[in-house]
This record gives C-alpha cells, structure tokens and sequence, in this order.
C-alpha cells in the first residue's frame, strides 16, 4: 500500500498517512464508424486499455461497454451508471481510449469535470494522455471535450446541407414509406423503387379512401384480416400507421424537407397515385376528423329516475353486428349516477322497457283529461284528413275511443314529444331498479 510522508517543520517527518488506493473503471464505447466496425472497435479499446493497465499497475473494478451516442448529453444510460457509482465511492478513476469515448458534449463533459472539483475522481487515463485534478490537465481535457463537439456540429451542418442539395435534386432524403424501398446501390443514395410486394396494396388502400369513402378504421381492418398484410418488418400496420400513410404525399410526387419547414419538392420516383386521388383523401380524412357534436334525444330519459340512488336515467346508443353483414341499432337506459358514482343499477334496453310501460298502463290510473286532450288532437287531424280526401263516411268521435288503447298505441308507434306528453299524465314517477320499472306516487 503506498503511503505519503507529511513534513514538519525544518524537513522533519512528521506523520504518514496512507494514500487513497486507485480503482479504475475500464469505459469503452463506440466510435463513429459502420455498424460493424464499432463493435470491432469496442473491442480493440478493451484489448489496448487492459495491456496498458497491465503495464500501468492499474486495478481495475469494473468493466463497462455501451453502443449509445455521446452527442446528446445525459442520454447515455452506461455513462450515467458510471457517474452514480463514482459518486458512491466504488472506484475513483476512468479508464478508456480516448477523450472523446468518455464526452462528446458539453453537459456530460461538465458533469465530469464537476466530479474532478469534487475530488471523487481523480485520474483519468487514455491511452495516450493522463488527466488528473489539477487546472491545467483539465483545462486540457476540456479543450479536447469541445473539440469534439466542434468536429460533430460540423458534421451535422455538413450532413444537413447535402441532404437539401439531394432534395433540391428530388430525392427523398430519409427512410422510405411503405410502399417504397431505398436504393441500396452506393451511387442511387437517397432514390425510392416501387416495392413489387406492397406498392399496388398502398394504391388500392388509398382508392379504397378516396373512391369508395371508406374509413381509416375500415381499411385497417381490411389490410389486417383479409389482407394478412405486413410491412417491411414483418408487422402488420397499426390505425394510426395507416392515417399517417394516407396523408403522406409522397404518394403523389411530392414531399416536404425537412418535415413542418414549408420546403417542398417534386420527387423523381416513380408516383403511385394522382394529386386528385390524393385530394379526395384528404378530403375523406378532414370529414372524420369533424367534431361531432350531435345531440341525440331519447324518449324516457326525463321521465324516470334511478330506483338506487335518486340519479336521473340517461340513455346511449349501441350497435351490433349481425350474421347477414347488417348492423342492429338498440338504446339501452341506465343510471347516470349524478348522485353516487358507485351505483350499480344495471341498463334495461329500449323495447324490454317498452313492454313494461305498455303492461303498466293496464294497472295504473291514467289523467282522463290529460289524456283525452292527446285524444282529440288525434281525432280532429284524422277528420280534417278524411275532409281534405272527400270522404263521405261518418266522422269520428273522440269521446267514443278507449283511452288505455290509445294510450298503448301511442307508446308503440308516437313521436318522441307524443310519448313524453302521454307518460306525463301518469300519476306518480316512473322509477327503474333492477331492470324494472315501477309507479310511485
């Protein structure tokens, strides 16, 4: 264990105390080559920093690799673990190829530095430099931290600017859209070729929208069970997939760069559908996207309360599917649970409320003048009808009609506001519990 020797007054030795042991952590990470020559390079940083260790007399504790880019600061989860441990004491030193492996911006490059003020870390060693916690070498070590940065803005200023020059040429600077494969040879960069497998099912999807009106719900399930369709990545396209496709107008010859800029350019692939296609598409997708705000009216909703808590009786509409490939239309009516959100009076639909409505007016007494009044208004527009139509028969008279007959026959076939006024002169409050209606006074 090396120890340090503390001087006292005139050369004296006055005490020894025992140096802080060196516990290095071996961080390799990727360089900015191809795929395949970074892990290549991974492992050759290893293979260098574990001979210079060996040379060195260095301990190391912990070995770390990681794939992540080091442009974005904090976005590195292995880097982030080294930084943690560092601050717990597990080791005190970094061991890796270059300057550039541990940061290449200026946040976790700050973040390092930090440490080294902190006296947490106290060396880092490359392989051809060492920089401990003193100024100079970590002025040093800055100024090559933002080297690096410098050389990666430059090159994504560079990057940026060819890939406008490869738009400006009409070639699609990014990933192509399903429907589209990139080019893989080296001097066709940037161009798109009909994909021979999904091109004509893009086409179809879009004149399926367009022509025929139909949905993006209804396209996804057609690609999905009829179809079995898949994309480039063997999985099939999700709903909101499908929109994104459908309102890509890459489809027709154009596209924007970069997305959201306003740039646009006329592509040289090939088109796969028309600018009127395209239109009448988006067309279709600006009618989904309208909000509905219909109200819809239901016939007993004000007419009933819940039999558990008090609520008042709300309705909805569902539909469902039938064998034949039609739809069936029920109303069912619940709680609305305005006064205890835990009720749990189940729905009753429509027509098994109805039966019981029509068994009720049997039993129940009915407003005689209320009801008689809904009577005449009936009679009286039947016989002006029948004088209107010249016919000689004998009128009829209201007073001679059966009142509960009536009373049934509006509750079948009445109008909404009919059935309301009918069911107002009941004497008492239609109340619904447990799918079942029943009169109270």
């Amino acid at each position: 264990m090396e120890t340090a020797m503390i001087q006292g007054g005139f050369g004296a030795p006055v005490a020894a105390v025992e140096a802080v042991p060196m516990r290095y952590c071996l961080y390799a990470r990727k360089s900015t080559e191809s795929e395949e020559a970074q892990v290549l390079s991974i492992e050759s940083q290893v293979k260098e920093m574990v001979a210079l260790a060996e040379k060195e007399g260095l301990e190391i504790v912990e070995w770390k690799r990681e794939s992540h880019s080091a442009k974005e600061a904090g976005q590195r989860p292995v880097f982030n673990e080294i930084i943690e441990e560092i601050e717990s004491g597990k080791y005190n030193g970094i061991l890796t190829w270059a300057p550039d492996r541990i940061s290449r911006n200026a946040g976790d490059l700050g973040r390092i530095v930090d440490l080294m003020d902190q006296g947490l870390l106290k060396d880092i060693r490359t392989f051809g430099q060492r920089f401990g916690n003193n100024p100079n070498e970590k002025f040093l070590l800055m100024i090559l931290g933002s080297q690096a940065k410098l050389e990666n803005d430059q090159k994504r200023i560079n990057v940026k600017r060819g890939l406008r020059a490869r738009a400006e040429m009409g070639l699609f600077p990014g990933m192509a859209p399903c429907g589209y494969l990139n080019d893989q040879r080296k001097d066709h960069t940037c161009e798109l070729v009909v994909d021979p497998i999904r091109a004509t099912t893009m086409k179809q999807m879009f004149e399926k929208v367009g022509n025929e009106r139909w949905s993006g719900r209804r396209v996804h399930a057609w690609l999905k069970n009829e179809l079995k369709f898949a994309s480039r990545t063997g999985k099939a396209l999700s709903l909101s997939n499908i929109y994104n496709l459908l309102r890509n107008p890459i489809y027709c010859g154009v596209f924007e760069y970069p997305r959201g800029s306003g740039n646009w350019y006329t592509g040289k692939h090939q088109k796969l559908i028309s600018q009127e296609l395209f239109q009448a598409v988006q067309e279709k997708l600006a009618e989904e996207n309208r909000p509905k705000h219909k109200f819809q009216d239901f016939t007993f909703t004000k007419l009933m309360v819940c039999g558990e808590c008090g609520s008042g009786i709300t309705a909805q509409e569902k539909q469902k599917g039938l064998a034949s490939g039609g739809l069936a239309f029920y109303v069912y009516y619940s709680c609305c649970k305005s006064k205890d959100r835990a009720c749990k009076n189940p729905y009753i639909r429509e027509d098994r409320l109805i039966e019981q409505l029509l068994a009720l007016l049997g039993e129940v007494s009915i407003d005689e003048i209320g009801a008689r009044h809904l009577i005449e208004k009936e009679v009286s527009r039947y016989n002006k009808l029948r004088t209107a139509m010249r016919d000689g028969s004998e009128k009829v008279k209201a007073d001679e009609m059966d009142i509960r007959r009536y009373a049934k026959y509006l509750l079948e076939n009445g109008t909404l506001p009919e059935k309301r006024e009918l069911l107002s002169h009941l004497k008492g409050r239609i109340v619904l519990k447990d799918r079942k209606i029943a009169l109270e006074n």
